[in-house]
């Protein structure tokens, strides 16, 4: 299993059991995300803690699947990030456009918050 997915209250964990971060998984990760966001539970939180690599197609991916699902008002946060990978999304001037977190806890956080900006925003 190249990823694991843990259900939350507000939110699905998609971890990567995968040291590399590949055009195919990213593909793979993009229609677990489309899936969840068919379902009670939108929003996602991707742990890349065991990934200590990743290809440019991969983090690009990655930053269209935050873009989308931040269109239908969802939340995407990538939570433990390596330093390799860090320097991936940097080269490629991607690190400003992504919601990341050091820790899973954080992103947790993360995702709490904008679910109550979405709500109060949606109520006016």
């Amino acid at each position: 299993m190249r990823v694991k997915i843990d259900t939350k209250e507000k939110f699905h964990v998609i971890t990567v059991n995968e040291p590399s971060l590949t055009a195919d998984l990213a593909e793979e990760i993009g229609s677990r995300v489309k899936e969840i966001g068919q379902g009670s539970v939108k929003n996602v939180v991707l742990n890349l803690s065991g990934v200590t690599q990743c290809t440019p197609e991969a983090a690009q991916a990655l930053a269209g699947m935050q873009q989308k699902t931040y269109e239908d008002s969802r939340s995407f946060v990538i939570c433990s990030l390596a330093k390799e990978l860090e320097t991936v999304f940097e080269e490629l001037d991607l690190l400003d456009l992504l919601n990341m977190t050091p820790t899973e806890s954080e992103a947790w956080d993360i995702v709490q918050m904008e679910e109550i900006e979405r709500e109060m925003l949606g109520g006016e």
